[in-house]
């Protein structure tokens, strides 16, 4: 990366922070701000190894009065923001949306020119691309800390850093982007960057749909005009018209796993959202449409279709837009609960499609290919991607709901109970079922309110058009009934709505068993005529880490794939893999790229499913550069992942990944659950028990609200451990893992052999080594001085942070580095950049939560605002917290 790149950052930053700084002085004084100098100069001398300036901080820190607490946090949290509106600004104009090692940047003319000289035909490459199926699944998990409105006013912000930039013949213009930028700084310092409440699903549902409105709407059209080019230089054709490499699902308003919050009229709600904004959005893009196709010359086609109309383009979207303006005229109406009476509405892809298509080929046929392939070329792109309804919602339950509709109704019906049947009683009598053309489920049946919820969802299902509808997603599926209970209700209370069934295996042990699971499955007849000749499964990247630790369940995740694959080609059925990835490393995040091209060979076959969750949907597809930069990543990913897979790993390399996650899930394990100090420690230590006040998702922190940190959720077990900078779940286990082969003969270079020729461990690799980049052991040794008591904890501590350090030397070792990051330059200097301004964070926050427990909880409001800063703000500066 040049010293231009760089610099062009750096300055970005220093004109925001500037920014800031004058707007703190205008509300708060110039010696406030003097104090913020002083508190970063502290802390970066500190970063600069200044073991006085480290104390300083603190002591400065803790004799701040209570009323400086609270601007103190906000200013270093605004600042933090502000980084980070700079590094996307940067990433949008250097095409720099995931961060790879110098010189491997995935480009698809690149991977094009690869593929065509590894034999494949222009005619495969096209095949290829219009067959691709991948979804890119938009979910609401609570990681996204930033409020909406903030969110805005950053988007606005990165637009004046362009018009800044872009004004250099142009001084006036530059003078008057600078001053909407002083606004802009001054508007988001003046807003409460905490949300008071909770938002509810359909407010995160709103989120998904505003990324869409804000950037996707522009960036689906750039990006397929994109690859037409790209195809007609290198095949000689373009993309065929209805095909849609990538499209996008939501589980926004959907995902009722554990969060009471959605229901199925919170589903019903989102669905008709969905439809009101689609018909809003197309009605911009017919009204255009209309203004601009004034064209005379049609084929017999569409005159037919007009009759004798002086402009027929003009007038077949006259009758489009009606017919659009009343549908969502009809969703307005049935989300305000008032009957409709105007005309008729579009119900499916087809029938908004259909006219544009007519209009399009007319245009070819009387020699009009210019204007056929402008805007109207853009809007067909648009419906083949969104449909009527922007995205399809997926259905998320856990496995257990079923069972209990399943138990109610057989004692009900005095057939027995459910639960304590072998796993063969409950297959026989599901399949029976599922045969049977007679109802199962009694019309007035009398059940529980929560059997009552699961039947509600499959009358939402049924009511619905099935193109509206994505995948039904069974949490902790566990057996081949698990699935066959969800089948059996779609067909009792699913009408003729049949919904791909994608059981999700999550823990260690159900990754073990997935394959056996599906094989089991796909051979039951009844369950093929019920499912054909396609299954999904999803893979559980969170709760298996959770579990298992990083390192067992990245191996059990690469196995379960393997397995699943050689069972769906045994029964001559099509895999799609659903991976449910979160943002940060611990939930199996990192760039998209590396970690497509690191799965088992043949298990990307032109189609994946894959979360985009939290804030990361932001940083990926938040703004039309970058959406269009991320969009090309996964379509080259997966092109390359289909045409040029990885080679099939050395049967020494299984044998040394077997071993290596045996002896990390051991360490892992010891600690967290058998080291009786281990859950006093991690409740002392982190703000676990203040993360629960604050309002990030409409999902509880808990799936129980009794229990230990095995009935945590994985976002806020990982969240946690990441605010005191330790990540631990992340990395515990590895180190004793790496460094056992290190010191025995051949391990070193078996080690650096994979590092080296094996993309799913060299991968890990990468992660890891990004992982303790970001770490500071330093830090959380500050917040067990200011916030642990015990001996034993402490002592708990002291180890812990040795099994880090001796992780990282070991790390270094194998991949023969001085330092970590030494080739990732990007993500080094964002941390660096940041540290300075996180550092403070860290000390307020562990100040704040002594001050909290010395209150037995009760510190003033303005403490607590203060305290959730803290969170937000140390969220922001490591941007990958969930």
């Amino acid at each position: 990366m040049s010293h231009d790149l760089h610099e062009s950052l750096r300055d970005n930053v220093r004109i925001l922070g500037d920014g800031l700084g004058r707007t703190i002085a205008d509300d708060l004084g110039h010696g406030f701000v003097d104090r913020i100098e002083a508190i970063r100069g502290f802390a970066k001398r500190g970063r600069q190894g200044d073991a006085a300036a480290q104390r300083e901080l603190i002591d400065y820190l803790r004799c701040l009065p209570d009323r400086d607490l609270l601007p103190v946090t906000r200013a270093f949290n605004q600042f933090l923001n502000l980084a980070n509106i700079a590094e996307q600004h940067y990433r949008a104009r250097f095409r720099r949306v995931e961060d790879y090692r110098p010189g491997s940047q995935p480009v698809l003319s690149e991977l094009l020119e690869r593929a065509r000289a590894a034999g494949n035909s222009p005619r495969r490459l096209v095949e290829s691309l219009a067959g691709m199926r991948v979804e890119l699944v938009l979910t609401a998990h609570p990681t996204e800390v930033i409020r909406r409105t903030l969110i805005q006013k950053y988007d606005a912000i990165d637009d004046c850093l362009t018009a800044i930039e872009s004004s250099a013949d142009y001084p006036e213009r530059g003078a008057r982007a600078k001053g909407r930028l002083e606004e802009l700084i001054s508007q988001a310092w003046h807003t409460d960057e905490i949300r008071h409440e909770r938002p509810s699903p359909v407010d995160e549902a709103k989120w998904g749909f505003a990324v869409i409105e804000n950037s996707l709407w522009q960036a689906v059209p750039d990006f397929h005009r994109d690859l037409d080019n790209l195809l007609l230089e290198t095949a000689g054709e373009r993309l065929p018209l209805d095909a849609a490499p990538l499209r996008f699902a939501s589980w926004m308003g959907g995902d009722r796993d554990g969060n009471p919050n959605v229901t199925s009229r919170v589903t019903r709600e989102v669905l008709l959202l969905g439809r009101w904004m689609a018909a809003d959005l197309y009605l911009r893009d017919l009204e255009q449409l209309k203004a601009e196709l004034s064209m005379w010359k049609a084929n017999s086609a569409l005159q037919a279709e007009v009759g004798d109309a002086a402009e027929p383009y003009r007038e077949l979207l006259r009758r489009l837009l009606a017919r659009v303006e009343a549908t969502r005229d009809w969703a307005k109406a049935s989300l305000d609960g008032k009957p409709y009476d105007g005309g008729p509405i579009i119900e499916s892809r087809d029938q908004l499609y259909s006219p544009l298509l007519a209009c399009y080929r007319s245009l070819c046929d009387v020699g009009l290919d210019t204007i056929a392939n402008g805007a109207l070329l853009d809007t067909l792109r648009r419906v083949a991607v969104f449909g009527v309804t922007l995205t399809k919602l997926d259905i998320r339950q856990e496995a257990g709901r079923h069972a209990q509709v399943m138990e109610e109704l057989t004692d009900s019906l005095g057939l027995g109970h459910y639960r304590d049947w072998s796993e063969e009683q409950r297959q026989a009598f599901l399949l029976e079922e599922l045969a049977s053309r007679r109802p199962l489920i009694p019309r007035r049946w009398e059940c529980s309110p929560e059997s009552r919820e699961v039947i509600d969802t499959f009358r939402e299902i049924a009511a619905e058009q099935p193109e509206a509808l994505g995948t039904y997603v069974i949490s902790m599926a566990a057996e081949p009934s698990d699935v066959l209970a969800v089948a059996l209700l779609m067909k009792e209370v699913g009408g003729e709505v049949k919904l791909p069934i994608a059981p999700l295996f999550e823990t260690l042990n159900d990754l073990n068993h997935a394959g056996e699971v599906i094989d089991r499955l796909l051979a039951l007849p009844g369950y093929r005529r019920h499912a054909g000749d396609r299954q999904e499964v999803m893979i559980g990247y969170s709760d298996s880490a959770k579990d298992a630790g990083q390192l067992a369940a990245a191996w059990a995740q690469y196995r379960a794939q393997e397995s699943l694959v050689e069972v769906c080609r045994r029964h001559a059925v099509d895999l799609t893999l659903f991976h449910g990835r979160g943002g940060t490393v611990g939930r199996g995040g990192g760039p998209a790229h590396a970690a497509i091209l690191s799965q088992p060979p043949g298990s990307v076959n032109g189609s994946l499913r894959v979360t985009e969750q939290g804030e990361m949907i932001r940083f990926k597809f938040g703004q039309p550069e970058i959406a269009l930069r991320s969009m090309e990543i996964y379509a080259c990913a997966v092109l390359e992942a289909t045409l040029l897979p990885p080679p099939d790993p050395e049967p020494r390399w299984r044998e040394e990944m077997d071993r290596l996650a045996e002896i990390a899930h051991g360490a892992y394990v010891g600690v967290v659950r058998e080291d009786p100090d281990f859950v006093p420690y991690f409740r002392a230590v982190t703000p676990e028990g203040s993360l629960g006040r604050l309002p990030l998702g409409s999902r509880p922190t808990k799936r129980r609200q009794d229990g230990g940190v095995e009935t945590l959720r994985a976002i806020p077990w990982i969240f946690a451990w990441t605010q005191v900078r330790l990540m631990l779940p992340a990395w515990l286990g590895s180190g004793e893992a790496f460094a056992t082969r290190l010191e025995e003969e051949g391990g070193r270079e078996v080690l650096q052999e994979m590092r080296d020729r094996w993309p799913f461990f060299g991968t890990y690799l990468d992660m890891l080594e990004m992982l303790l980049a970001k770490a500071d052991v330093g830090i959380a040794a500050y917040y067990e001085h200011r916030l642990v008591d015990e001996p034993a904890l402490k002592a708990l501590g002291e180890r812990l942070r040795a099994r880090f350090e001796r992780l990282n030397g070991v790390l270094l070792e194998i991949l023969e580095q001085q330092e970590l990051l030494e080739k990732t330059p990007l993500i080094y200097q964002a941390i660096a950049v940041r540290n300075p301004y996180i550092d403070p964070l860290h000390g307020l926050q562990a100040e704040l939560l002594q001050r909290n427990r010395d209150a037995d909880g009760a510190i003033s409001a303005d403490l607590s605002r203060a305290l959730m800063v803290t969170m937000a703000g140390i969220a922001a500066g490591l941007r990958n917290t969930g």
